[in-house]
């Protein structure tokens, strides 16, 4: 008789390469551990030039928003386990008050890798609070696009506008299939 020596998947074995494949992702070009404040800073500038140039109806949103998430960088990438990292900065009136990270963990059909850029914009000052006050914020499916995630300007039309959070995705590059901030997680940092 002979023994079966596979490896067994345990729920404990499978969240470990989860967080592994998170970690090697985290990496991937994105400043990880290597550049402080002022660097995150820069890259959210340049990203939010860029969106500015590139899709003018986030010109007024943010002058409207009371607080904006710029996230200029975000690497996923997935086959069966996926995940995604980035880091950013939160912006009111115009200046940084914090930084936070942006985590997500997948399992399912899926297969490629991709980078991104995204600004949420919180609409209201309950939205923000609500943000900020928590050790944690998960993304929901309530937010409104106003790019979507292949790129595409989206009308800011009266069904968006009454979103408390709006998400602006772009700049992608890479093969994947779209990009999802539901289930995305935001968690105060320290540059």
């Amino acid at each position: 008789m002979t023994r079966d020596t596979s490896p067994r998947w345990t729920r404990r074995a499978f969240g470990t390469g989860v967080l592994a494949a998170t970690g090697a992702l985290a990496a991937c070009g994105n400043g990880v551990n290597s550049r402080g404040s002022e660097t995150i800073d820069a890259r959210a500038d340049a990203t939010l030039n860029l969106m500015f140039n590139a899709y003018p109806n986030t010109i007024d949103l943010s002058r409207k928003a009371a607080g904006m998430l710029v996230m200029p960088l975000v690497s996923e990438a997935g086959f069966g386990l996926g995940g995604s990292y980035g880091r950013g900065a939160l912006r009111i009136d115009g200046a940084t008050v914090d930084y936070y990270s942006q985590t997500s963990a997948s399992a399912g059909f899926q297969i490629g890798a991709q980078q991104y850029a995204s600004v949420l914009f919180f609409m209201t000052e309950a939205a923000l609070a609500e943000f900020r006050a928590g050790s944690g914020w998960t993304a929901g499916g309530d937010i409104g696009f106003v790019v979507s995630n292949d790129g595409a300007s989206v009308a800011a039309d009266t069904n968006t506008l009454l979103s408390d959070v709006l998400a602006a995705v772009f700049n992608q590059a890479g093969l994947y299939a779209g990009a999802s901030l539901a289930g995305t997680k935001y968690t105060r940092i320290i540059p």
